[in-house]
């Protein structure tokens, strides 16, 4: 790929590489002046090793206490933590002396730490390293705060909700991910320690460290003695940066092995034995209450059912419903029952319940074989039987930026199914894949439902994946409860307008119940419909899908043909019938537009809400 780059750019980056490698290309024509004689060399060398062991020190402290306090910056919000993020910058901007005049104030003879350590903490190597930690912490509490913030909190989230608990999350997840940037920051915060001069010669004169070792030659003897004072100081940092360089381009080697395929009937009939015991669909009820800034989300829902789907717009409340669920967030008010127990104080690792968030949640620095072994309890074999089933052969061990979005969502949905739990909560699971591959998809989480004999809440947008995957329903608008209850009713008789288009309706209708089984839609003409009795003289909506209208000569029902669209193959019309247009979708024919035609409508297929009366 050509590099195509603003012309004065390498002017500008010339300019000032040229700079900072000149003075390193003078110090090696003037090697020839050098004056080794005059070198004292135990000095020199014991002076390096009090720099090497001090930098190293102070680093090893730095990294204790900085890597944490960079990663609380990072993820608690507040004008207290903003300013606390301030002030432990300002070593930065305060020249080194002011640092080390500081520091006296503190441990100095006089300070209270100095009488309390008998002045212990100065002109030692214990006061080189303080001096060191003050200038050098910043470096790294910067690059951590920063990896940190750019990390997506999701994978905290989910990696709690796979059984593990906050300690094991950020050493497994968190840090990994931060790695490369704490890396450098630690490698910054040793190079800064290790020539720090200003605040240590304050703090710390004696014993020499490698900078004030430097001062003192070069007042003694002058710029001839300087460089071979200054070749030791050269040599230690470049090699420290060729083993950071090496240390950080290390990957992790290790694989995980699958185990043999001989031995799978055998798990899965654990697996079987294991949810058989599970039996019959999850006690589940729900009550939340969450206020996110101006948006209330209010939830009341007590299915009986084990497939369960929740519906609405964006914005509705869907995904936030899962995450309270899940732990992930937590209720202002409200309980969440499962088998007769409330979790809503649980945290997320101990719920039991597994989560597939919408950005699918991987962990970039895992394999796909090491993200279905990373949940708590995972079995082995359930791991190959779900890569199996899903299609993930061939792809154990590449890691999600090497996968597809389809293939990123089916890792995810196998890591939840890898680790027996009592909910399965999926956040538009099939979002990301390609048509086909959704079809099959919806078609094999059906028969998983049915084998894992645990319930599943999946948010979606889609209804006809609602209807297919949930035997009851929960359609959200605005954080509230816009209709609840059995799929079949739901889609029969939606609750109002919204409700029915929600559930896919495109073109809506007004009518008059003529009878407990009809509507009159306009004059002299009724559609008869099924479910539910209806009150005579009601005013209802009414909607039906244009798959379900069929057209044929033996018909009840007949129309006049107001429009004709061609869809693929098909052809969708619309059909003047009584004061409705509804559309219907048809094969190649003679229709054209003002032609009338006849045709059936199945009772079943009428969606009806109430109206208000007129």
């Amino acid at each position: 790929m050509t590099l195509r780059t603003p012309a004065l750019f390498p002017w500008l980056a010339g300019l000032l590489a040229i700079y900072l490698i000149a003075p390193l290309a003078a110090g090696v024509q003037q090697a020839g002046l050098a004056d080794w004689n005059t070198v004292d060399t135990g000095a020199l060398l014991h002076a390096c090793v009090i720099s090497v062991a001090s930098a190293t020190t102070a680093t090893l402290i730095i990294a204790i206490g900085g890597i944490p306090l960079g990663y609380l910056l990072a993820r608690i919000p507040g004008r207290a933590m903003g300013a606390l993020g301030f002030l432990v910058q300002l070593p930065l901007a305060l020249p080194p002396l002011a640092s080390g005049i500081l520091l006296l104030f503190l441990v100095g003879y006089g300070a209270p730490l100095g009488r309390l350590t008998a002045g212990a903490l100065t002109d030692s190597f214990v006061g080189i390293v303080l001096a060191e930690v003050f200038v050098a912490a910043p470096f790294l509490i910067i690059a951590a705060r920063s990896a940190f913030a750019a990390m997506d909190p999701v994978l905290e989230d989910v990696a709690a909700t796979l059984g593990h608990r906050p300690l094991f999350v950020f050493f497994r997840v968190s840090l990994p991910i931060a790695r490369s940037a704490i890396w450098s920051g630690l490698l910054l915060a040793w190079l800064r320690a290790f020539g720090e001069f200003g605040a240590t010669v304050m703090v710390a004169y004696h014993p020499y460290s490698l900078p004030v070792y430097t001062y003192v030659a070069f007042g003694a003897q002058g710029l001839p003695a300087m460089l071979p004072v200054l070749a030791p100081t050269l040599a230690l940092a470049l090699a420290i940066m060729v083993l950071s360089t090496l240390a950080g381009a290390q990957v992790n080697g290790r694989r995980l092995s699958l185990p043999s395929t001989a031995a799978l009937p055998n798990a899965l009939a654990k697996m079987a034995s294991r949810s058989s015991a599970m039996t019959g669909a999850v006690d589940l009820a729900l009550r939340l209450e969450k206020q996110l800034g101006g948006f209330r989300l209010d939830v009341a829902w007590s299915p009986q059912a084990h497939r369960l789907a929740v519906l609405g717009p964006s914005g509705s409340g869907k995904s936030l419903t899962l995450k309270l669920i899940a732990g992930i967030e937590r209720c202002d008010r409200g309980t969440i029952m499962v088998d007769g127990r409330d979790i809503s104080a649980l945290d997320p690792a101990l719920r039991g319940i597994a989560y597939v968030p919408q950005n699918y949640g991987l962990f970039p620095h895992l394999t796909v074989i090491e993200q279905l072994h990373f949940p708590v309890d995972a079995d082995p074999h359930a791991v190959r039987h779900w890569i199996d089933r899903l299609g993930l052969h061939g792809l154990e061990q590449r890691r999600p930026d090497a996968l597809s979005l389809g293939q990123q969502q089916r890792v995810a949905l196998a890591r939840a199914l890898v680790r027996p739990a009592r909910l399965l909560l999926l956040d538009e699971p099939f979002s990301a894949l390609d048509a086909p591959l959704r079809s099959r998809l919806r078609q094999e989480m059906r028969a998983l439902q049915d084998e894992l004999n645990a319930a599943t809440i999946i948010v979606t947008h889609d209804p006809a994946e609602a209807a297919l995957l949930a035997d009851q329903l929960l359609l959200l608008d605005a954080g509230q409860v816009l209709q609840s209850g059995p799929t079949d009713q739901v889609f029969r008789r939606p609750a109002n307008e919204t409700a029915a288009r929600l559930l896919g309706a495109e073109s809506v209708a007004t009518g008059v119940a003529a009878g407990t089984d009809s509507i009159a839609v306009g004059a002299g003409v009724l559609l008869r419909i099924a479910g539910p009795a209806l009150e005579s003289g009601a005013r209802v909506g009414w909607t039906v899908p244009a798959a379900r209208i069929r057209l044929s000569d033996a018909g009840p029902y007949q129309g006049s043909v107001e429009s004709i669209i061609d869809v693929g193959t098909d052809r969708q019309i619309t059909i003047r019938f009584g004061n409705a247009a509804i559309n219907a979708l048809v094969g190649a024919g003679e229709l054209s537009c003002g032609s009338v035609c006849r045709f059936d409508i199945d009772p079943d297929a009428v969606r009806i809400w109430p109206l208000p009366a007129a």
